[in-house]
């Protein structure tokens, strides 16, 4: 069961950092999204330009659909702004094999296509089963064109098998239908399209009343050469593929999908895996697990990127290069106990919620000083997964400095955000010490566009317990020392100075949620605090960015700056009982330390 935690304003500086990038987000970005693509840019006439592809649906399943839209657009990768009078050359391709080639015209450099998958194409040369739909743009020859709302069409063996497509865009002309280029832009775009394979593990191999049904979803090219492994639940399949290095440079994810039933004992809710490609184990976050998405299936995500196919390449030597097959092997690996934090997030400049929540989940047998594989979790409004996340974190340690900070502009100002393509993600940190950490997670946006609709921030209180012999951080800490999270010191201790306040008076909760319900004004509200906390009628302990105290000018500073919305969200989220009595101190915290709230003197720790 997680916990429910209220978001803590991240630092000033970490906010005011996102809020500099947001504006260049989706100029400055390219990479793989669901469904999409963006280009590297190229110099042209000193702007930075690119192509990026984008499906509609975004997650095609072949079969499911019979006609789809496919969006090119080419734009100042700088400025977010499309060039006009584009003459395209697309090309589509898969697995080598050409499918469709042609030029297109579009006004405003936002070309659509509408896309009809053919099945069962009898010509040995696919592209010879393609057909195409529009008219002749008159000062563009042989460029088709669509007046009004309409689009041109493509109808051929495209999108009819799973796999991986290759959109290549040439651009012969743009701003003006008769300027040509003196030398042509040349793009690489790549989407994937999945296909479902049914297998299924024997009974007697499985040890059930019958056979156990898996799917395999492939995003990649058909695989073959399913089996499971009775001595230790394994099961491997394989697919054709290119590992020559001039192949994999091209390559942005390898993406392959496996559905199993939750009763099957083996592959139950909880267990945890490694995954293995050509016998080289994985890194954690290529193996996402979503147990999510389905009532009674779990889902196991290969999402092998070119980084990783690299580093397999590199292991396995120059032989390994020649090889054309890529198998899969997924391992169980035991159960887990595990710790789970849901936090809502809020938007970075106003403090109002937005529709999106985190979940920060960990092993518990990790401790202080161990690699942890935290996984990160995305979740829309409805709770269902939010896929396709561009998202950066910070880890603040228990001093309040901040130890770790991934996904923002400094660290790749070519591509903004970690990619969470299926919502889930693994983060390996570790946490030298034990005690309370504080993770924060911005969701930048969704889609290779950076769709602001979910973005915000939330924070997550991460307790990490002493670290043990062989990683056994879950080991029962030694007397005198922080008792597991959500547990009790045993009777006789009271928790280390600094650490969880004394309870709040029931009382206090009723006048917070007079301010919360618009009858008295945030004024009053914080004048109120202030009282009870100099009076000691309840306690906040001292922060690491000032204490208790404040100097006047930044007190006066803090006071004309109000009490920040996100605020009034967590007093009510306190006052209705779905947060604790520390969350809600964390808050007060940061009106202290912003000079919003003043108590004078250095009491606020007393």
């Amino acid at each position: 069961m997680a916990a429910v935690a209220a978001p803590v304003l991240p630092l000033a500086v970490l906010a005011a950092a996102l809020l500099a990038a947001a504006p260049a987000l989706a100029g400055s970005a390219h990479g793989h999204g669901l469904g999409g693509d963006v280009a590297p840019p190229i110099d042209f006439g000193g702007i930075n330009v690119t192509v990026s592809t984008q499906l509609d649906p975004a997650d095609i399943t072949v079969g499911e659909i019979d006609t789809a839209n496919m969006a090119v657009r080419f734009y100042n990768a700088d400025t977010d702004t499309s060039l006009e009078k584009v003459t395209y050359r697309i090309e589509v391709w898969r697995s080598g094999e050409l499918l469709a080639r042609n030029l297109f015209y579009d006004d405003d450099g936002d070309l659509d296509v509408e896309v009809r998958p053919v099945f069962d194409c009898a010509e040995a040369d696919l592209w010879r089963c393609t057909t195409y739909g529009g008219s002749e743009h008159v000062s563009a020859p042989g460029a088709l064109y669509v007046f009004g709302e309409g689009r041109p069409t493509i109808k051929g063996p495209i999108f009819d098998k799973g796999g991986l497509y290759n959109i290549r865009v040439d651009i012969e002309a743009a701003t003006s239908p008769e300027t040509l280029l003196t030398e042509r832009l040349s793009y690489d775009t790549f989407v994937s399209v999945a296909q479902e394979q049914p297998f299924a593990i024997p009974a007697a191999a499985a040890a059930t009343p019958a056979d156990v049904p898996v799917v395999i979803k492939t995003y990649y090219d058909e695989v073959d050469n399913f089996e499971f492994d009775p001595s230790d639940s394994s099961v491997t399949f394989d697919m054709p593929f290119d590992w020559s290095p001039d192949y994999i440079e091209l390559v942005t994810m390898v993406h392959e999908e496996l559905q199993f039933p939750k009763s099957f004992a083996p592959y139950a809710e909880g267990t945890s895996f490694r995954g293995y490609v050509d016998g080289v184990e994985v890194d954690k976050r290529v193996l996402l697990l979503d147990p999510y998405s389905y009532e009674d299936m779990n889902i196991a995500h290969f999402l092998v990127s070119g980084t990783e196919l690299a580093r397999i390449n590199g292991i396995l030597g120059e032989e390994h290069e020649q090889s054309r097959t890529m198998e899969f092997r997924l391992v169980p690996d035991g159960g887990s106990v595990r710790n789970s934090i849901d936090s809502y997030l809020v938007d970075i400049a106003t403090g109002d919620r937005v529709p999106s929540t985190v979940n920060v989940a960990w092993d518990d047998k990790y401790g202080a000083g161990d690699e942890i594989p935290f996984e990160i979790t995305f979740f829309d409004e409805n709770r269902g997964l939010l896929r396709d996340v561009n998202y950066a974190y910070f880890l603040i340690g228990p001093d309040g400095q901040k130890l770790v900070e991934e996904g923002t502009a400094s660290d790749d100002p070519t591509s903004m955000g970690i990619s969470a393509l299926e919502g889930i993600d693994y983060q390996t940190l570790t946490l030298p010490d034990p005690g309370q950490y504080r993770l924060d997670v911005a969701i930048l946006g969704t889609g290779t566009e950076y769709d602001p609709e979910y973005a915000g921030i939330a924070s997550v209180v991460i307790e990490v317990r002493p670290g043990g012999p062989d990683g056994q951080g879950g080991q029962d800490p030694p007397p005198g020392q922080d008792p597991p999270p959500g547990q009790d010191p045993p009777p006789g201790q009271d928790p280390p100075p600094g650490q969880d306040p004394a309870p709040i008076p029931g009382w206090i909760r009723m006048s917070a949620g007079f301010w919360v319900d618009g009858d008295t004004t945030d004024a009053e509200f914080v004048s109120a605090i202030e009282f009870l906390i100099r009076e000691g009628v309840m306690t906040v302990p001292a922060t690491g960015g000032g204490g208790g105290s404040q100097g006047g000018e930044q007190a006066e500073a803090g006071a004309a700056a109000g009490v920040p919305g996100w605020i009034k969200i967590t007093t009510g989220f306190w006052v209705d009982g779905s947060i604790s009595d520390a969350e809600f101190v964390g808050a007060l915290q940061f009106l202290i330390g912003q000079g919003v709230i003043s108590v004078g003197g250095g009491d606020a720790g007393r």
